[in-house]
């Protein structure tokens, strides 16, 4: 199994009853092996052009695992859809984002350090 993102863009009139639509690309999933790791609604946001003359989309971002044969089976699905009009399945580079969360990790430990380093001789003064 695999991890990938899942980036889907709904129909904007189904911005009120998105639940159905949601359960149907998540069954489409569970259907070829995999499960929803994760799901991330962005909400209704206009699209950089116009899609079926469709000025708005409901943008929907999901982290999947699937195995690899099932990716090709859950495009061709996605595609004839009615409710989703565009998607794009990319796998992460799980390495890079490590090493960004390690880095990020260290950048507030060294700010941590500096805010410490900081207060300590505001405590000095406040004593003399």
């Amino acid at each position: 199994m695999h991890q990938y993102e899942v980036a889907a863009l709904y129909h904007p009139d189904l911005e009120i009853d998105l639940e159905k639509a949601a359960a149907k690309v998540a069954k489409i999933f569970t259907d070829n092996g995999g499960k929803v790791v994760a799901e991330d609604n962005w909400g209704k946001r206009k699209l950089a052009y116009p899609i079926n003359k469709n000025e708005h989309a409901v943008y929907v971002f999901y982290t999947v695992e699937l195995p690899p044969e099932a990716v090709r089976k859950v495009e061709s699905t996605l595609n004839i859809t009615d409710e989703v009009i565009r998607f794009l399945i990319t796998r992460p580079d799980l390495k890079a984002i490590a090493k960004a969360e390690a880095a990020k990790a260290d950048k507030a430990k060294k700010a941590a350090e500096r805010g410490e380093k900081t207060e300590e001789p505001a405590e000095d003064e406040k004593k003399a």
